[in-house]
């Protein structure tokens, strides 16, 4: 017997609507990170209890509108990565921490993903998860909290809670 059982394949259709819902939560993390040079960095930790990682660099600017992907295959990886854990079924937790370059030090927030959608992380748990070892050498973050990205109806996975934040409508902010 495996040490690691095999990961279980979700479906054509699963991973369709998730890949749709990638799209959607990326467009909404580029709208709510706004002009700059981001990072994002996904790490999930699988259902065989393998964690696995990708990050992307962006370049963006909202006026006029343009998104420079700085590495089309690191862009590519951590997509796939999102769609799975988007989907669920093969992915049992997942962050998304986005890092922005600025001035007098980068700034960060993050989202978990549940029920199918990016959620903002709570900025205490986000600020321990983000403090640079003693050993290496790193800048240390701002943390701010991290937007709630709206879904469109179609986009909601019916597991999440009516009262979900993720539910309300532009016009109810």
């Amino acid at each position: 017997m495996s040490a690691h059982p095999d990961l279980a394949y979700p479906g054509d259709g699963a991973i369709f609507a998730a890949l749709h819902r990638t799209l959607a939560a990326l467009s909404a993390v580029v709208q709510a990170l706004g002009d700059g040079q981001h990072t994002l960095t996904l790490v999930a930790q699988r259902t065989d209890d393998a964690v696995v990682a990708s990050r992307t660099d962006l370049s963006i600017r909202m006026e006029p509108l343009r998104l420079a992907v700085l590495d089309e295959d690191e862009f590519c990886a951590f997509r796939m990565l999102l769609v799975f854990a988007l989907e669920g079924s093969t992915v049992r937790s997942a962050i998304l921490v986005a890092t922005t370059a600025a001035e007098p030090s980068p700034r960060a927030c993050g989202w978990s993903v549940r029920h199918g959608w990016l959620h903002p992380v709570d900025t205490a748990q986000l600020q321990k998860a983000v403090i640079p070892c003693s050993d290496v050498m790193s800048v240390e973050r701002d943390v701010y909290p991290a937007p709630i990205l709206l879904q469109l109806a179609d986009e909601i996975d019916d597991s999440c809670d009516a009262g979900c934040p993720c539910r309300r409508k532009p016009s109810q902010e």
